[in-house]
């Protein structure tokens, strides 16, 4: 048996690297979802003016605010992203309601604690990522990035998608031009 147990060595090592190596199977969709971004606007200048252990007490405050919507409103945290947390919707709106819920959650919180001042900004976008290791990638993400850059604080910026596929919805939409 003790070599057997050498000989089998090797070859459970190389089916272990093989395995590794392997493509991860992909995540079953069932079709387009919404990719929200959120980011602490301004959070260097915020760390810089609040000290590190103020700066993290508005980044806890963030992720309250932020998984208390994304729990109301069957959203999915996806990752963090440091002043931020991308996450996913399987229907639209409820991306959107999520994200209203997010601003007036922050308003209060900023009532409250007027000396640990939360500001965000929100991007959403929908489509069909690709969905590997529990991450989401490709150009629907892409661009929920770059959606989210393009917000100032407080504001929620959506892709012409999203407002398509909210027609007909109690959403008021304030066209703001397109955007490279």
């Amino acid at each position: 048996t003790h070599l057997a147990d050498e000989t089998a060595g090797p070859e459970l090592l190389d089916q272990a690297i093989a395995d590794w190596n392997k493509p991860k199977p992909k995540e079953e969709q069932t079709g387009p979802i919404t990719v929200m971004f959120t980011d602490i606007a301004g959070s260097t200048a915020m760390t810089q003016e609040l000290g590190d252990a103020g700066a993290q007490e508005v980044v806890r405050a963030h992720n309250r605010i932020v998984r208390e919507a994304l729990s109301a409103f069957a959203g999915k945290e996806v990752k963090h992203t440091g002043d931020g947390i991308m996450a996913s919707f399987n229907k639209t709106s409820d991306g959107v309601d999520a994200s209203i819920q997010m601003q007036r959650e922050i308003s209060k919180h900023n009532k409250d604690h007027p000396n640990l001042p939360l500001h965000i900004k929100i991007g959403l976008n929908a489509g069909e990522p690709i969905a590997e290791e529990n991450d989401l990638y490709g150009t629907v993400v892409q661009l929920s990035a770059r959606i989210v850059d393009k917000a100032a604080a407080d504001e929620i910026f959506v892709s012409e998608i999203i407002r398509g596929i909210c027609a007909g919805k109690n959403y008021n939409f304030l066209k703001r031009g397109g955007f490279p």
